[in-house]
C-alpha cells in the first residue's frame, strides 16, 4: 500500500524520510480557521483530519495518507505564522523567557476500508531569554516566516528553547515515535529504529520516547 504524506512542509518531508519507508507528497489545502470554541487539541485533531479526508480525494484507493498539523499555543492564543517582520518580533517577545506549548495532530487514514486514526501530542517547550539583538539577527536571516510561532526549535544558531525536555520531532511538526505506533496499528512495521533513527539525526536524547511507544495514547 502507497503511503502518501499530505504535506508540503520540507521538514515533515525530512522527518519522515527517517522511518525507512518510500512515501508521495500531495497537496492537502484546508479551512485553517479556528472554530469559536474550539480548544487547541479539537483544533489541531480536526485540521489533521480534514486534511487526509482532502488528500483521499485526490489519491484515489489503496494509499495510508499521513497528514498532520501544527500549532503553538500561549496562554489561551494560538499564534500563528508571522505576517511581517513586526509580527514575528511580537511573537518572539511574548514567547520569550517562559513555557508554551505545541501541539501537533497526526491522523493516519486507510483509504481501502477508511480506517482513520488521530492522536495529539502536546509538548511543553521553555524558551531562553533571547536579547532584542538576537531577535533582530534571527528574522534578517528569514527563517520565522514560514514557522508558527515564528521559530524553528531546530535553528542551530538561534537554539531559542532551554531545557526542553520532550519530543523534539513533534516541535518540528512530526512526532514520529507517534507515527511509528499507529503505523504498527494499522499493521505496517518501519524497517528502522525509529527513536534510534529520529535521535541520531536531530542529536538530541530523547527522555520521553519510551512512555510514547508504551503508550496507546
Amino acid at each position: 500500500m502507497r503511503l502518501v504524506l499530505a504535506s508540503q512542509s520540507s521538514r515533515r518531508r525530512e522527518l519522515l524520510a527517517l522511518i525507512g519507508l518510500p512515501f508521495e507528497v500531495v497537496t492537502a489545502g484546508t479551512d485553517e480557521e479556528r472554530q469559536p470554541g474550539e480548544t487547541p487539541a479539537d483544533y489541531v485533531r480536526r485540521l489533521s483530519r480534514e486534511k487526509a479526508l482532502a488528500a483521499a480525494l485526490s489519491v484515489g484507493s489503496s494509499a495510508l495518507i499521513l497528514a498532520a498539523d501544527t500549532i503553538v499555543v500561549d496562554g489561551t492564543d494560538v499564534l500563528e505564522k508571522p505576517r511581517n517582520a513586526e509580527d514575528a518580533a511580537a511573537m518572539l517577545r511574548r514567547l520569550r523567557g517562559h513555557t508554551h506549548e505545541v501541539y501537533t495532530a497526526v491522523t493516519l487514514l486507510e483509504t481501502t476500508n477508511g480506517q482513520m486514526i488521530t492522536q495529539v501530542v502536546c509538548s511543553p517547550v521553555p524558551m531562553r531569554s533571547y536579547s532584542e539583538a538576537e531577535i533582530a539577527a534571527y528574522i534578517a536571516s528569514g527563517d520565522p516566516f514560514d514557522k508558527a510561532g515564528a521559530y524553528g526549535i531546530q535553528n542551530s544558531e538561534f537554539h531559542p528553547a532551554e531545557g526542553f525536555a520532550h519530543c523534539f520531532a513533534n516541535v518540528m511538526g512530526l512526532p514520529l515515535c507517534h507515527v511509528a505506533r499507529v503505523l504498527n496499528m494499522l499493521g505496517v512495521k518501519p524497517p528502522v529504529d525509529v527513536p534510534t533513527t529520529c535521535q541520531a539525526h536531530l542529536q538530541y536524547s530523547c527522555p520521553v520516547y519510551r512512555s510514547i511507544l508504551a503508550s496507546d495514547r
